[in-house]
């Protein structure tokens, strides 16, 4: 007989080693994170009542999320259930005739394969290996993506604390060019960026480990307040406004929600 799915899951968590000794991981990859920032801690701070309220009319297909940075997926169904009010015993529904699919990506193959094996929603939320800063392999997954719903972008992007992994590995342009990208792909962009702080503290475990610095750490000239830095890039240069910020987590991490200029919500 298989092993409960709770059972199953940790066994894989114990078992799989960290990317680097010492807690570091090079591209926020952490095979344990949301023991050290649970899900709940971003998910209480947001409405259960979010997307009834972002998106009222009816309409033909499903909402559709993207989900960049999921890591092992716990977070990405604790948003799902949050969102659609699912109880732990009723698994799998639509919420007033509302059905939404979630497309979860994260560049560690070992992340994924933990979150395809744990999901309590397989019919709903979708988990694939992807680099998101690869322009070639990004547009031919998203599009395959949309394609299957006669879409061309998606209704939310959740982006939780991945811009400053994005920043260290790809500098200033790359992290420019990753929000501009987001903001092509969606309608409404729910976003937590990491505060300073947590740039220094990130490469200041990679040179306990004896490693060098990120590439781009010392280069950096977009620093400071992070989630200030990021909203004037998003509504400057991306054509996107600033909606609301629903407050910060325990670990001092903005939530922050924008909508497309340009984007059209589809009936």
């Amino acid at each position: 007989m298989a092993a409960p799915m709770s059972a199953r899951c940790k066994v894989l968590a114990d078992a799989e080693p960290p990317v680097l000794p010492g807690g570091a991981a090079p591209y926020g990859n952490f095979p344990n994170y949301s023991c050290f920032h649970p899900p709940e801690g971003r998910v209480s701070l947001l409405p259960a009542t979010l997307l009834s309220e972002l998106f009222p009319r009816p309409r033909a297909g499903p909402l559709l999320g993207l989900d960049v940075g999921c890591n092992s997926g716990e977070l990405s169904v604790a948003l799902y259930r949050h969102l659609f009010g699912f109880s732990y015993t009723n698994l799998e529904h639509s919420v007033d005739g509302m059905d939404f699919r979630l497309l979860c990506c994260d560049i560690d193959a070992d992340l994924i394969e933990r979150a395809k094996q744990c999901s309590p929603f397989p019919g709903s939320i979708s988990y694939t290996t992807l680099n998101i800063m690869d322009p070639s392999a990004r547009e031919t997954l998203l599009t395959s993506y949309l394609n299957k719903f006669g879409r061309c972008w998606f209704d939310i992007c959740f982006c939780m604390s991945i811009t400053m992994w994005i920043h260290l590995n790809h500098g200033d342009s790359g992290l420019v060019k990753f929000l501009s990208f987001l903001a092509t792909k969606c309608t409404y962009l729910l976003l937590e960026p990491h505060p300073w702080k947590c740039y220094r503290a990130a490469a200041r475990r990679l040179r306990k480990l004896g490693r060098n610095d990120f590439d781009h750490f010392h280069l950096l000239t977009i620093k400071g307040n992070m989630a200030e830095k990021i909203t004037q890039i998003l509504t400057r240069d991306c054509a996107m406004e600033f909606v609301c910020c629903f407050g910060s987590t325990n670990w001092d991490r903005s939530l922050l929600l924008f909508k497309s200029k340009e984007k059209k919500h589809l009936g």
